[in-house]
């Protein structure tokens, strides 16, 4: 039943929607009605049934409508009101169930219960999301991804809310109010919407030395990940666990993609989001739905103060990282999402995530923008969902026992009993129920040391001494990637800054990359016919640090073909055998396999008649991650002179994708202007090989990068 939540009955007989009859109005309106000893009828929000959900209450056929139609009144009232307040930043955002597996015991460090016993599973929600759009924007801009992940353990919510990037663009929470606004929509104008190439954002950015690290993650291909399910996760600040005896140790938490790291190019991303806007919501949700759940492993970098102490920058500072070098991350366990929502709104969109959402073993550091966070979640969770009693909204409400002496508040839904809503309370001495009571041996307590490289005694306005290097590590970031990767960088800084219509921004941000690479700055500034302006004065010394690999996306591939999709193109006279050895073959190696044709009613191929899942003109190959041309000479030269299918295979060629062709096709290949190369192969082993992987080297033959 569509809205009957109290109670929920067993099927019967007459539950079912074998009752629904079909009749019609006197308008010709269709009434789908049941008869009266059935229980699947329509009610009103309080339980009326109602007799007619097609027609308001009129005075007469042609008359006004009636005031007192409380059904009308009831629905429309709903429906205007069914909207929400989005999230001031990630707003667009995807979400699904699954569980956490403890794999090693860490008891040693952490006294959290999930992280106890190996094998021990805690259930989770899981939500992926852009920062700068509106909810109804798209999947697939260049923009920093949402990372956040809630556990209902056996001691309460713990909510580890990061990023898919392992730093962040300031440094303390008092400046971010101005980095979002001044990446959002132009207060003047409305727009750009979700993209950050605009005046006011890189003027800021400018200003802002210490972005300089981020930037050079924000332009990387981190930010157009080719699926949700192929971009690793991080809790970005450092944070501590604390076990048992009190001991606590720093640590910074990874997520690491079992499928691997895997983005787009930026020509993809564009086409892509235009083909299908919601193309990594989808699929997430198909990946599920077919049983392909996404994993990801649960990894811990974790130091003391000792060591700490050591380093030439803050660990406190968010806009530095730790390279895995320096400590690797260690595997303790593994999140598996294997369940989609039920209801989009009720559970991802609720979904309220909130950093203070700690267990004991876990607590905090003084990173000041995690700080920040720390007030500012549960603000904005009021504001969004209109009640503080926010957290026993379903998604929301922890899966171990809660009881306190909270009461009333708006949408109040529990209803608690006894006289006590204080505490201390003597009830008991008159035989009634005391309530809860606090618990010093397993309740949560902060951990007692909080010097960290300060004072505690002192309450200044000022950032530690090591905050101000704000270029040692965003040269590490762009001196780690591969040549490849450093000229998507510098092409992304030409795009966005091309797009900035104040020249004294772009001067400003070229001074600032002077200090991270020389050679960068120069590429940016030839790509914008401009001269090198003098280098910025650094507010620190910038140090060498050896390379990181680890800060690589192609130098970590891995060439699996599970959670990729291939595109199989044929036509009229295709060979039907052909076609179906490489979709048997791509789908024993893991991959998704859809059947595209210039129509999808059916085509006579060699063998009978074959339907295809998708419309060539429909599916273009920006949402495959390689394609076969299974095509007869005769089919592919008259494919030549459809736009559809020379863009089909142009922009898997210009996308670096492998090609897998049979000897007829190569008239449609030559009209697409594709080259040889290791990635265009013939159709067969070579080709299920090839369609793992992309083609980087092909890249200069096809676009001007910077």
């Amino acid at each position: 039943m569509a809205s009957r939540t109290p109670t929920k009955k067993s099927p019967g007989k007459n539950s079912g929607s074998s009752d629904i009859k079909m009749e019609q109005g006197n308008g010709g309106e269709t009434h789908q009605t049941v008869d009266a000893s059935s229980d699947n009828y329509l009610t009103t929000n309080h339980g009326m049934p109602i007799s007619d959900n097609q027609n308001s209450l009129k005075a007469g056929a042609r008359g006004p409508t009636l005031l007192e139609d409380f059904v009308l009144r009831e629905k429309v009232f709903h429906f205007d009101h069914e909207r929400i307040p989005e999230r001031i930043v990630h707003a667009r955002g995807s979400g699904a169930h699954g569980y956490f597996e403890c794999t090693a015991d860490i008891s040693d460090l952490s006294k959290a219960s999930l992280f106890s016993e190996v094998g021990k599973r805690t259930p989770l929600f899981a939500r992926f999301s852009t920062v700068a759009g509106g909810a109804g924007s798209v999947d697939t801009p260049r923009d920093v991804r949402g990372f956040a992940v809630k556990f209902y353990t056996d001691q309460g919510n713990w909510d580890l809310v990061g990023n898919n990037i392992p730093v962040f663009f300031i440094q303390d929470a008092i400046k971010f109010p101005d980095l979002i606004h001044s990446v959002k929509m132009e207060a003047d104008r409305g727009y750009p919407q979700a993209a950050s190439a605009h005046d006011t954002f890189w003027d800021f950015i400018s200003l802002m030395p210490e972005s300089t690290h981020m930037i050079m993650w924000a332009m990387s291909d981190r930010t157009l990940p080719r699926s949700l399910r192929m971009m690793e996760g991080f809790g970005v600040h450092s944070f501590r666990l604390v076990n048992s005896a009190g001991v606590s140790t720093f640590v910074k938490f990874h997520w690491k993609p079992v499928l691997g790291m895997q983005s787009t190019c930026w020509d993809e991303a564009v086409k892509t989001a235009g083909a299908d806007p919601d193309f990594h919501r989808r699929d997430l949700f198909e990946a599920i739905d077919s049983g392909a759940f996404p994993e990801w492993e649960l990894g811990i970098q974790t130091f003391d103060e000792e060591w700490a102490q050591k380093q030439p920058y803050d660990v406190l500072d968010a806009t530095k990282l730790i390279p895995e070098e320096d400590i690797p991350v260690r595997v303790i366990g593994k999140m598996v999402l294997d369940r989609n929502v039920d209801n989009f709104f009720a559970e991802t969109e609720q979904a309220a995530f909130l950093p203070t959402n700690i267990v004991p073993g876990i607590d905090f550091s003084n990173d000041p923008l995690l700080q920040g966070r720390l007030f500012s979640y549960l603000d904005t969770q009021k504001s969004r969902l209109g009640t503080t009693n926010f957290h026993q909204i379903p998604i929301n409400a922890p899966k171990c026992p809660m009881q306190n002496f909270q009461r009333d508040g708006m949408m109040q839904t529990h209803v608690p009993t006894g006289r006590a809503n204080y505490e201390p309370n003597s009830l008991d001495q008159a035989g009634e129920a005391p309530g809860p009571r606090e618990a010093p041996a397993i309740g949560f307590s902060s951990f007692p040391e909080n010097a960290e490289r300060n004072d505690p005694s002192e309450k200044l306005r000022i950032r530690s001494e090591l905050f101000q290097d704000h270029y040692s590590q965003a040269a590490l970031f762009y001196q780690s990637q591969t040549e490849n990767e450093q000229a998507h960088i510098a092409s992304a800084l030409v795009f966005e800054l091309s797009k900035v219509g104040l020249e004294h921004i772009r001067t400003r941000t070229l001074s600032r990359l002077r200090n991270v690479d020389e050679e960068l700055a120069a590429r940016v500034a030839d790509g914008l016919a401009m001269e090198l302006p003098e280098k910025a004065p650094a507010a620190s010394p910038v140090f060498a640090m050896d390379k990181s690999d680890a800060l690589s996306i192609q130098k970590n591939a891995k060439t699996l073909l599970q959670g990729r999709k291939i595109g199989i193109l044929f036509s009229d006279g295709s060979d039907a055998g052909l076609i179906s050895k490489i979709k048997s073959d791509a789908e024993k190696a893991g991959a998704q396999v859809m059947l595209i044709a210039p129509k999808v009613g059916g085509i006579a191929v060699s063998k009978g008649v074959l339907k295809a899942d998708g419309q060539l003109a429909g599916s273009p190959s920006v949402l495959l991650d390689a394609i076969a041309l299974v095509l007869t000479q005769e089919a592919a030269e008259k494919l030549t002179k459809d736009g559809a299918a020379v863009d089909f295979v142009k922009d898997a060629f210009g996308h670096l994708k492998a090609i897998g062709h049979s000897e007829g096709a190569k008239p449609l290949m030559d009209k697409a202007g594709v080259e040889p190369d290791e990635g265009v192969v013939e159709l067969g082993e070579d080709f299920i090989a090839a369609a793992a992987r992309r083609f980087y080297d092909r890249e200069l033959k096809v676009r001007d990068l910077a």
